[in-house]
């Protein structure tokens, strides 16, 4: 930008040494300044701000479509801001704008008008968005949906049951009648326990990488050696973890009627007492933990796997499905809010539930093998009401596989698994109740 101050310009009207002003002749006399370093002494510059006119004593604004004459300094700016080498007059060149949100164009005192309100509004609304939707898929699945995952795994290691559950109409019905025996903490017990085992497997998976070399992360230039290396890492993460989900899988399905009232830390007191051998006294028919890393370590490396394959895939065709539907120039700015986040959080979904639906008989065996010799009273989840022992005796993964195909049939993997759906939908329907919300509030807002 070239200043439209004259020489000799020194802020107060000061021309050439002299003072033209009448109003100081007789009570001030005009002091002369004899260099450039004396009047710099007394006078200050005023910074040149955009769009502004640094005027002399009495000069006016020239009207707007006028040109105003030439100074020594440089040629006159344009009075539109664009141009082949111009930006917006008013706006960083490091600013990026939100799609649909144009600069203000026009006269050339409106150009410092530029709406950077609606730009901090956009990042704002952008955070608060991710924040959102984030807490709201999280709440869903940890809170919203521990229910349907602590009748589904009753459902699992009950071996005595003759209603398998297979619909969500039943599980409705059933979870009705365990509210209404026992109250609400009937369905949602051992909650704190699984986000406890979360908790350590995240911790055992940081702290492992962080002196091993093994990769908490797989880069996109992978090969089939980092890739072992990672499954390695997730492996030894489960095997870590594997008592205190055990812990934490006996008070999920602990009946409440003979349940104690055991604090938060119990899950990681019980864990520590199964590695030890100590605390809550079990049966010989207790598999020792030796005999449950492989299944355990199977479950969860298959999962991760089925998982992440599924989600990348999702990912991929959600993100080609917006690239055409919705071009760069015409999005406007709630659609690529919504574009930012929601593809994420429907590849998680559908990566979730694939691999539950597919590894459902593998975690039905897990759990029978986890809950086997720990004394566990589950309720009857026939009638909704009384309770039940637990009293198998499996030698192992492939005698429970066989037992189970022998006594309750093909069927028998799948007990409870109309809570998955019952989960899922809820699951779905959240992410359409807030996909709808924050459409709403982006549009009244941006």
């Amino acid at each position: 930008m070239h200043p439209r101050r004259p020489d000799g310009f020194d802020g107060l009207g000061y021309r050439g040494g002299t003072r033209d002003e009448q109003g100081f002749g007789g009570a001030f006399p005009a002091r002369s300044f004899s260099s450039a370093s004396d009047l710099g002494h007394w006078v200050t510059t005023p910074p040149d701000i955009p769009g502004s006119r640094n005027l002399h004593w009495g000069e006016k604004s020239p009207p707007y479509g006028v040109p105003a004459p030439s100074t020594p300094e440089g040629p006159e700016e344009e009075p539109f801001p664009g141009g082949s080498g111009g930006g917006v007059q008013g706006q960083s060149r490091g600013t990026t704008l939100p799609p649909g949100i144009r600069p203000h164009c026009g006269r050339r005192e409106n150009v410092n008008t530029f709406p950077f309100s609606s730009v901090n509004t956009y990042e704002q609304l952008s955070r608060f968005a991710g924040f959102g939707i984030g807490l709201a898929s999280l709440f869903t699945e940890n809170v919203l949906a521990h229910p349907c995952i602590v009748l589904r795994r009753q459902c699992q290691v009950n071996y005595h049951a003759r209603h398998y559950h297979l619909t969500p109409f039943t599980v409705i019905n059933i979870m009705y009648s365990f509210n209404k025996t026992q109250g609400p903490r009937a369905l949602w017990k051992g909650m704190g326990s699984t986000f406890i085992v979360q908790g350590i497997t995240l911790g055992a998976e940081g702290i492992i990488s962080e002196f091993t070399p093994l990769p908490r992360e797989v880069s996109h230039k992978w090969n089939p050696k980092q890739i072992g290396e990672h499954l390695l890492l997730k492996s030894l993460t489960y095997m870590v973890a594997m008592p205190f989900y055990s812990a934490s899988l006996i008070e999920t399905v602990q009946s409440e009627i003979i349940r104690d009232n055991a604090g938060i830390l119990e899950c990681v007191k019980e864990g520590i007492g199964r590695v030890i051998g100590m605390g809550v006294p079990h049966s010989k028919r207790l598999l020792p933990l030796l005999s449950l890393i492989f299944p355990t370590v199977l479950h969860g490396v298959l999962h991760y796997i089925i998982s992440s394959i599924i989600q990348k895939f999702v990912l991929l065709i959600l993100k080609r499905k917006t690239y055409n539907s919705h071009p760069a120039e015409s999005t406007s700015p709630v659609q690529s809010m919504l574009d930012a986040y929601f593809p994420e959080l429907i590849a998680n979904f559908a990566a979730s539930l694939c691999s539950d639906v597919i590894l459902y008989p593998l975690e039905t065996v897990l759990h029978r093998l986890h809950i086997q010799g720990t004394r566990t009273i589950i309720d009857n989840t026939d009638l909704g009401y009384e309770v039940l022992p637990i009293n198998t005796q499996y030698e192992g993964m492939r005698d429970c596989v066989n037992t189970i195909k022998q006594e309750e049939g093909m069927l028998g993997f799948y007990k409870g698994f109309g809570a998955v759906i019952v989960q899922y939908t809820l699951h779905a329907a959240v992410l359409q109740i807030t996909k709808i919300i924050y459409s709403t509030l982006l549009q009244n807002s941006v």
